[in-house]
């Protein structure tokens, strides 16, 4: 009988924000694929888990996924976990899923964190419709990408790294024009957790008096009605 495929988000943060169900899932598992076991084994030994773990990141999901659905097909219940947040959400996972869909194993997402949602929310920014980015290209296509958001009429959020926060607020800030609404949070669930809302004129401001610590989303207000739409 084939086994099942179990993706399981883990806190971004605080540790309490891990499911009942969750802990359940992975300590039945016979093995769990972790983005970065060393990571992982933080989290494993705070909740008791003591199932076997193996390394499935970027580097290696290509040549892993046909030898881990077979395993799956042979019978093993396999959860997925990546760092923090969801796994496929600028995240490995997305492979191996799509895989088993196609091998016709039963895939099992549980619901769980993931970072940019309680940004959005937390944001003050309108909510109702959206477009999650996740990390913008870093050169070929960056300029032609911006472009395309700033007429966005749904708000838009993007992922980035501390060291790169600054010089993506300077070119949001050219792109979608200085004075438009937008902000920066960091940290999510965790002690030191922020959210500042402005201008990208005046957050970029800010972040380049002031380095960024921690992981950040970016949420930025939708264009005004009026503005030029990209063709989808």
């Amino acid at each position: 009988m084939s086994g099942m495929l179990h993706i399981v988000p883990t806190p971004v943060g605080n540790l309490d924000d891990m499911t009942f169900r969750a802990i359940r899932v992975l300590k039945e598992a016979d093995l769990i694929l972790a983005e970065d076991t060393r990571t992982s084994a933080v989290l494993m030994k705070h909740f008791d888990i003591r199932t076997p773990m193996r390394s499935h990141h970027r580097n290696n999901e290509h040549r892993a996924v046909e030898g881990l659905v077979e395993e799956i097909l042979g019978g093993k219940d396999v959860a997925l976990v990546s760092d923090a947040g969801t796994p496929g959400i600028s995240d490995p996972g997305f492979m191996l899923a799509r895989a088993c869909r196609d091998a016709g194993v039963e895939v099992e997402c549980l619901p769980g964190a993931t970072a940019f949602v309680p940004a959005l929310v937390g944001s003050g920014l309108p909510c109702d419709r959206f477009v999650f980015e996740g990390f913008l290209p870093l050169k070929k296509g960056r300029a032609t990408r911006l472009a395309e958001l700033a007429a966005e009429r749904r708000t838009v959020i993007i992922y980035e790294s501390p060291l790169r926060l600054a010089r993506t607020l300077r070119q949001l800030a050219e792109s979608f024009g200085p004075e438009r609404q937008a902000a920066v949070c960091r940290e999510i669930s965790k002690l030191h957790e922020e959210t500042r809302r402005d201008t990208l004129a005046a957050l970029s401001s800010h972040y380049d008096a002031n380095q960024a610590k921690g992981e950040i989303v970016i949420v930025i207000a939708p264009a005004e009605k009026g503005a030029d739409r990209h063709d989808d």
